[in-house]
This record gives structure tokens, sequence and C-alpha cells, in this order.
């Protein structure tokens, strides 16, 4: 059975249209929580959200759907997408419920859910809601319906459970740190994480008033960040995005980090304190610099298809630790079953700490090739794999590129373009050579 509302992320869209409705959300909590009663008595599922105004109305209805099936739900307000995996694992509950559209404008909202163990749930799971999504519903009766509460101490639990995730020997004193929080699902906790590990916080980004979040702050607009901390004088800018998955990080000259380059830095103060690193995983975009840095200290990199779920899947395959994309989804397997903005970023000043060292001086190794991305317009109907001009040409640029550069070349998923990536130590080089394979893609 083909999946009609799931993507690769939960559900998403634009509120106001199917599926982001309260009709469809009643039904979607009735239809997980009938899924859930097959294996479960008397589940009890969490429901966890970020900052959008729509938010309100989404939770209602999902609450309705689940008390209607016999589910009991906590409420825990706003809070990080991976809060919420962590609250699920932590408090032994059947399934934790996240709407969030993550780094999407505020117009834009969606679902996510986790398992019992805080960790993304599989394609049959998915199968079964929409199949019962099809279903007559069964209303449970009076006596069986599903009570709802608040969780209060929400935030503080998640807070204490980030602290938890680095040494207790990391002290933040003497370092001034502005963190923004997207005016998203972060914005009264991580500015307090850092507070409690010693830092003088500076917080922007942490004033939501429900359809601000994202809006021209956050990881998805750094140039804030930057411009704060150089007007600051701070040490380290720490961005997350509206859900807190997402995390990239600016040091005190203004220089902006991606998920590549912090991934980087936790391999290296993993290996720097003795510990074994199989391998990491990275995505078709991760920067070939990144590649070539860690094949020079034997660490192997393998790339999954763009998209966190898609990385996590191969960590979990191989039993690896270290995973993520440029955007900022970090994974750090044995410390969170998910990518955690603020996990990440204690992971990177930790490495500081232990290396003694700037964000710079770690990263010494690592120049990131500029990458040249263009797309072309395919017409309908027209297979690119068949065109022998541009599989010709490819080659040719592979060749001519060797270990200075890269091509990846792969359709869009939402549009009928073809993506032309390439990647080159020589900015020059990698731009005739896109251009090149664009006219090549024409023929």
């Amino acid at each position: 059975m083909s999946r009609r509302y799931f993507g690769t992320d939960g559900i998403r869209g634009t509120v106001g249209m199917t599926p982001i409705t309260p009709d469809f959300m009643l039904r979607l909590g009735h239809a997980v929580g009938s899924v859930l009663r097959r294996t479960a008595q008397r589940p009890t599922v969490i429901i966890g959200k970020d900052t959008r105004i729509s938010g309100y109305m989404i939770e209602s209805a999902l609450e309705a759907g689940f008390a209607s099936a016999g589910v009991d739900v906590l409420l825990s307000g706003p809070l990080p997408t991976p809060g919420v995996a962590y609250l699920t694992r932590a408090l032994r509950l059947d399934l934790g419920v996240v709407i969030s559209a993550s780094h999407n404008p505020f117009a834009d909202n969606g679902i996510k859910f986790f398992s019992a163990q805080g960790e993304k749930l599989p394609d049959e799971w998915e199968t079964a809601v929409e199949a019962a999504l099809g279903d007559p519903p069964h209303w449970v009766d009076a006596a069986g319906l599903g009570r709802a509460r608040r969780l209060d101490d929400a935030r503080g639990r998640y807070i204490e459970f980030c602290k938890s995730t680095v040494g207790s020997e990391l002290s933040l004193k003497g370092l001034k740190l502005v963190v923004d929080a997207a005016h998203g699902a972060a914005y009264h906790v991580a500015p307090d994480v850092f507070h409690e590990l010693g830092a003088d916080v500076v917080a922007i980004g942490c004033s939501p008033d429900g359809i601000n979040i994202n809006e021209a702050v956050g990881a998805t607009s750094p140039q804030a960040l930057v411009q704060r901390v150089l007007d600051e004088g701070a040490d380290y800018g720490i961005a997350l995005d509206g859900d807190a998955d997402r995390l990239l990080m600016v040091d005190a000259q203004g220089r902006l980090y991606n998920g590549d380059e912090l991934l980087y830095v936790m391999v290296v103060d993993r290996l720097s304190r003795g510990q074994a690193v199989p391998g990491v995983v990275g995505t078709l975009m991760t920067n070939m610099a990144v590649e070539l840095a860690l094949r020079q200290r034997d660490i192997p990199l393998v790339r999954a298809k763009v998209g966190d779920r898609y990385v996590l899947e191969e960590l979990s395959e191989r039993g690896w630790h270290l995973g993520g994309e440029g955007s900022g989804h970090l994974l750090v397997l044995d410390r969170h079953t998910t990518g955690d903005g603020i996990v990440s970023a204690l992971q990177v000043m930790q490495a500081l700490q232990h290396g003694g060292a700037t964000l710079s001086e770690l990263l010494r190794e690592v120049e990131l090739f500029p990458q040249t991305l263009l797309n072309v317009r395919l017409p309908e109907g027209r297979d690119w794999r068949a065109n022998t001009v541009l599989a010709n040409a490819q080659q040719a640029v592979d060749a001519e590129l060797g270990d200075r550069g890269r091509v990846l070349i792969r359709a869009s998923g939402t549009e009928p373009v073809l993506r032309i990536m390439v990647e080159a130590r020589d900015a020059d080089l990698g731009r005739q050579a896109a251009e090149r394979l664009v006219a090549a893609a024409m023929a």
C-alpha cells in the first residue's frame, strides 16, 4: 500500500489545507489510537509542539481523537522535538507526538511520531495508520475514554537530560554565548541549559508570538546570529531551528560553521580521547573536504540519501554513533536516539574544552570545497538517466576532478528539474564543469 499522507518526516503541509485541518487531525488521533490499542490495553501518549499559533488547534483535535480511541494523553506544551523523544522513553510511554513543521514558516505545520524507545517509527507502522484512517471509527464507550493532563515539569526534565549528555567536568564559565532559538520550541529551554552550565548567555529568537517562528532568525537565517555575536563580542553563537533539531554555530570572528564541520569536530574530539569511531554517516551532499579529512584519519564516510531519517537508518544498521547533514541535523546516538541541536552544541563545546582550541583551530585540516548547484528543467517524460551525452560528460568531469572534487546529479523530488552539483577545490573549475554538464543534460 502506497502512503498517501506520510512523507519522509511525518505529515506536513499548509495549515487549513488537507491534511493540516482540525477534522483530519481528529481522525488521525483516532486512527493512531486504534493502532496503539492493538498492542496495548490502555496506551499513553505525549503531545509536544513548537510555537506556531496553529499548534493549539491541532493539539486539541489530536487530543480528542486519542481520547475517543481510549488513549490517555500527556500535554507538554512547547518543547523541542528531541525533548518529546526523550520524555517518551524516560516516562515509559507508548508514543511521542510532535506538532511542528521544523524550519518551515509559521503557515505550515505537521505531525511526527516517536516510538516508545524515542526513535522514529518504521514505514510499516505508518502504513498501518494510513489503513486505519480508511476504516470506520470505533468509538470507545464513555467509561473507556482517554484522559488528558498537563505535564508541568516537561521543560525542567528535558533541561536536566541535555546537561546529562556531557561530562560533569564541562564548565562554560567565562564564555559569552549568543543563543538563537528561532522563536521556536527551545525558546525557554536552550538559554537555560547553557546558563546553568556557567555561560553568560545572550538570548535572541526567544520571543515567540505564534507567527514569527524561523522569521529572520535561527539556523535557516543565521545572519542575525552572526551580527549579534560580533556586536556583543561573544565567544560563540548557537543557532537552532523551529523545533531545535538543527544546529549551526558562529565563532567570535563571525565565521559560520555548518553541520558537516561540526560533525568533524565531534569525531576529532573522540579520537583525541582514545575513543573508537568506526565510521561516520553523511549524505549525498556532505562536503568532500570533510570526507577527505576523515579519510586521512582512517575514518570511512558512508553517504546516505538526503534526510536525517536516512542517516539514522544507516547508522542503526552499522551500529555507528555519529552522522549528520550540512544543514545541521546531527546525530549522536550514544547520547540521544534522535537529532538534537542542544545536545549537539554541548558535544561541540565539550570538544572545544578538551582540545583547548577554537573551532577554527580544530578545523584547520578542513577547508570546505565550494559547491556549484544548477537546476535543469526537463521536458515532460524525458528520462535523464538515458541521456548518453550527459553520461559521457559526467565521466569526463569525474576523471578531470579526481580527488579535487566530485559530481552529484539527481532528480528533484518536488519539481520536474534535474539538480546538477559540482563540488571542487577550485571554484572556477567547479562552475565550468557544472555548466558543461547542464549543456549536456539539455542536449
